[in-house]
């Protein structure tokens, strides 16, 4: 059984500044915890940092994945079958439903710091959800990827 690469894959990393801000979360705390001395403040610094890092990096492992005839939206998985048309979003339109356009039914896969965004559209009829909102970097790409699995479903 030959497994194959998947037409669309990307992660959803946190942004470069981040791991700039985990260490100065560990120089945060390497500073309160000075007046204990030496050893507890080079604790405090590689702990905070460590901590902050792997928060970071937690938030930023969602992947958006296409394989075989399912999407994979981070925790969420759906047949391509069940989707329907894919739009497009601009920062502007992206930021417009992800606030006043937003129905609360919908399936949310947000990162703050991805200005763009793809929203598919949900036909399944038992499926309550009527959409879903989905960051990427990339929305032209994964809507095209979305259409060509359709295509050969």
């Amino acid at each position: 059984m030959q497994l194959s690469a998947a037409p669309y894959e990307e992660r959803l990393t946190a942004p470069r500044s981040w791991w700039l801000i985990s260490f100065l979360v560990g120089v945060s705390l390497a500073l309160i915890l000075l007046p204990f001395g030496t050893l507890p403040m080079l604790a405090g610094l590689a702990g905070g940092t460590a901590a902050a890092a792997v928060m970071a990096s937690s938030y930023g492992s969602v992947r958006i994945r296409l394989v075989g005839d399912s999407l994979i939206a981070g925790e969420a998985k759906i047949p391509v079958r069940a989707l329907g048309e894919a739009h497009v979003l601009d920062p502007e339109e992206a930021r417009a439903w992800r606030t006043h356009k937003a129905d609360t039914r919908a399936f949310l896969l947000l990162r703050a710091y991805i200005p763009t965004a793809l929203r598919v559209e949900v036909t399944d009829p038992e499926d309550p959800t009527p959409y879903l909102y989905l960051s990427t970097r990339e929305p032209e790409r994964l809507a095209e990827a979305i259409k060509a699995a359709k295509a050969s479903v």
